[in-house]
């Protein structure tokens, strides 16, 4: 049995620490596409090649929550003929506290997706096994360089743009 209610901070040592809360996980949005089954699934094909996209996104909300979205996507090509689609989105809803202004956005983009990555990995791995292939198990994403990467881009077209 989980206990749901966070204790109450009694001591100073506490009072100043900043915490990220997970009050609920799940999926948004889900689809699996396998147009070409049976034929797909014959054994000695050739490897497919994989293309993966991974997006972010963070909302803040009236009640002083947080909604943020982990969007992974997957898709596999045998000889420019797609073998399988998947595209997942999968959401949390958090309780942010003690972080800065100026610290919120890599907290919400960076730490928070780490939270929910390996629950949106299971999903894609257990379809794509029960979708007849082997599973497909992402590799660990480094959110913190993507943020960057994606900042940086954004920053360069802001700058490129003036």
């Amino acid at each position: 049995m989980t206990d749901t209610t966070a204790p109450e901070a009694t001591s100073e040592a506490t009072a100043g620490q900043s915490g990220i809360r997970i009050l609920a996980q799940f999926v948004r949005d889900f689809s699996f596409e396998n147009p070409l089954a049976p034929d797909s699934l014959r054994a000695g094909a050739a490897q497919p090649a994989i293309d993966m996209g991974v997006e972010m996104n963070a909302r803040g909300r009236p009640d002083g929550l947080f909604e943020v979205d982990l969007k992974l996507s997957a898709r596999a090509l045998r000889e420019e003929q797609a073998v399988f689609h998947v595209e997942v989105v999968y959401g949390g809803l958090f309780h942010i506290e003690g972080v800065t202004e100026e610290d919120l956005e890599p907290v919400l983009l960076i730490e928070c997706p780490r939270f929910l990555f390996p629950y949106a990995r299971r999903l894609i791995s257990d379809v794509t096994a029960e979708g007849g292939f082997p599973p497909f198990l992402i590799d660990p994403i480094d959110f913190a360089g993507v943020y960057a990467a994606r900042k940086a881009q954004a920053e360069g077209q802001v700058v490129g743009n003036a």
